[in-house]
């Protein structure tokens, strides 16, 4: 989710994982390009920040570090534990704007509806991309 805007730009489905959902928003982001990314806990390792630099390049990852975190890892990993140690208040502050898209979604839940006869995986995914694109035009200004 665009933060400034509150729009969708990219989302993932999947019935087997949360991973292979975030795989897929990740693969849908990429023909747009991101600056900056905030995940929750489950995607906080230094994997997804090595993804997020692959994909993106120079992306701002916003994580709560594991407490078995090290500094190893690339350079973005390292920046943004720096950031996290140096500044908590500021790194926080950027983190829990996360919030706005777990907030988008339940209002999406809420305005549209979440049940979907058939789990189907292309048919889920069909309708949550019409759920986006209501989202995006409700947020137009």
């Amino acid at each position: 989710m665009d933060v400034g805007t509150r729009m969708y730009i990219a989302y993932g489905t999947s019935f087997k994982s949360e991973k292979n959902a975030f795989l897929k928003a990740v693969e849908r982001a990429s023909a747009t390009g991101i600056a900056s990314v905030r995940l929750d806990k489950y995607f906080s390792g230094q994997e997804y920040v090595e993804l997020l630099e692959e994909k993106f390049g120079d992306v701002s990852a916003y994580l709560i570090p594991k407490k078995n975190a090290t500094v190893r890892g690339t350079r973005g990993w390292k920046i943004m534990l720096r950031d996290f140690v140096d500044d908590p208040r500021s790194f926080l502050h950027e983190y829990f704007k996360r919030n706005q898209s777990e907030s988008a979604i339940s209002e999406d839940k809420r305005r549209f509806g979440w049940r979907i006869a058939q789990r189907k995986e292309d048919r889920i995914d069909t309708a949550i991309f019409c759920t986006a694109v209501w989202h995006n035009l409700f947020w137009l200004k």
